[in-house]
């Protein structure tokens, strides 16, 4: 598989590929490569990032701005199975490495193409980061507390989750394939926004068949009731949903409340939406006067979903994630350093990591000689005129 593109959208594809197993050799700009290897957390000159999300992958160094450059990619391309890319609509076409160019010589391969807005339609030419297509998807609109500025989480989740939905296709592009009689391969076309888009649950038909526009909500869920952040008084939150009707009867019972777990205006979800700030005081007063391992030890006990906000210190420390293999520990220069397990969990086919994020262009030599067969005088050539490092 080759991956063409930076920051987070493809590389997180590759990333999910390779840990399974996959080959994938990262095609990088010989100045300086990927630009994520430098954000965030840098410690000795490489984000600590990086080392995760460039896991497994080969690092080769080709400059796609010349054009020996970029023949040496479509041989490249003639060798894979699979091509990811992110670059803005159009820029792979100038480059005479697009689908319609590669597949001439490489019918059964898989093109996994990932944009803000698609590969097609009247915004598909803008450039598109997460943040802003988060916005255009609606994700954004309904995050945060009514009358004031949607609320942005402190991620990237449109570019996670375009990577994963190229993955998806991919696999099932590869499942296609397999099947046909004939093993062409197909393009794969991923927006950022209809990532997002495809979170947005029943927000089309409420407003098609109802009229209605599902504004944000704070920390609660429209519609469901009771489910909520509330503080304790160690000044800790946890979450409880009690949505459920037998759950909830259960948890005011444990609240002290069994008037509310008997009332028939409460017995089912609808009811308990009309009544959502009379439950809601009950249960934040009873929060306010416990602290949260004890709101959590007495709804746990009464089989009441509940748990607390976690960062990530509390996620390292946490037995549950130690016991599920959610770390895995890597060596960067000698010195240990604990990067996240990539899901799902398959019990016969486990993924792993195998190395961290290489250095840039440290698979040169493999790739370059063993896949594309350079002597050393085309090798030497090449560097002469900056085209690899």
């Amino acid at each position: 598989m080759i991956e063409l593109g930076q920051l987070l959208a493809g590389p997180f594809c590759g990333s999910m590929l390779a840990y399974f197993g996959a080959e994938v050799i990262k095609v990088e700009s010989p100045d300086g490569g990927d630009p994520i290897r430098g954000w965030r957390e840098v410690k000795d000159g490489t984000s600590l990032w990086w080392h995760s999300l460039g896991r497994n992958k080969k690092s080769v160094t080709i400059d796609l701005k010349s054009d020996e450059g970029r023949a040496l990619v479509a041989k490249l391309i003639d060798t894979a199975d699979v091509v990811i890319e992110n670059f803005r609509p159009g820029v792979m076409e100038k480059w005479g490495l697009g689908p319609a160019d590669v597949k001439r010589t490489n019918p059964g391969l898989i093109y996994a193409r990932i944009s803000g807005y698609g590969q097609t339609g009247p915004n598909s030419t803008k450039p598109g980061y997460a943040s802003v297509t988060e916005g255009f998807s609606g994700f954004r609109y309904v995050n945060g507390f009514k009358g004031e500025p949607p609320v942005r989480p402190n991620l990237s989740i449109g570019d996670t989750l375009a990577g994963i939905h190229a993955t998806l296709g991919i696999a099932l592009a590869i499942i296609e394939r397999t099947n046909n009689v004939d093993g062409e391969g197909q393009v794969i076309d991923v927006a950022l926004y209809e990532s997002m888009f495809n979170m947005m649950e029943a927000v089309v038909p409420e407003y098609d068949g109802a009229g209605v526009i599902r504004e944000p909500s704070g920390t609660t869920l429209t519609g469901i009731v009771p489910t909520n952040t509330y503080k304790c008084r160690d000044n800790k939150f946890v979450v409880i949903g009690g949505n459920g009707d037998a759950i909830f009867k259960r948890l005011m019972i444990a609240a002290h409340h069994p008037e509310m777990a008997e009332n028939p205006a409460m017995a089912n979800n609808a009811g308990r939406v009309i009544h959502e700030a009379e439950i809601d005081a009950a249960l934040f007063q009873w929060c306010k006067n416990n602290d949260a391992q004890t709101i959590i030890s007495e709804l746990e006990a009464e089989r009441v979903p509940v748990g607390p906000i976690y960062n990530i210190e509390d996620m390292i420390n946490d037995p549950h994630y130690q016991a599920r293999g959610m770390f895995e520990q890597v060596e960067i220069d000698g010195k240990p350093l604990k990067i996240p397990a990539i899901l799902p969990k398959l019990d016969s086919t486990p993924g792993k990591t195998d190395w961290s994020g290489p250095k840039l262009g440290s698979h040169n030599e493999e790739v370059f000689r063993d896949i594309l067969g350079l002597d050393n005088d085309q090798l030497k050539a090449l560097k002469a005129s900056s085209v690899v490092s």
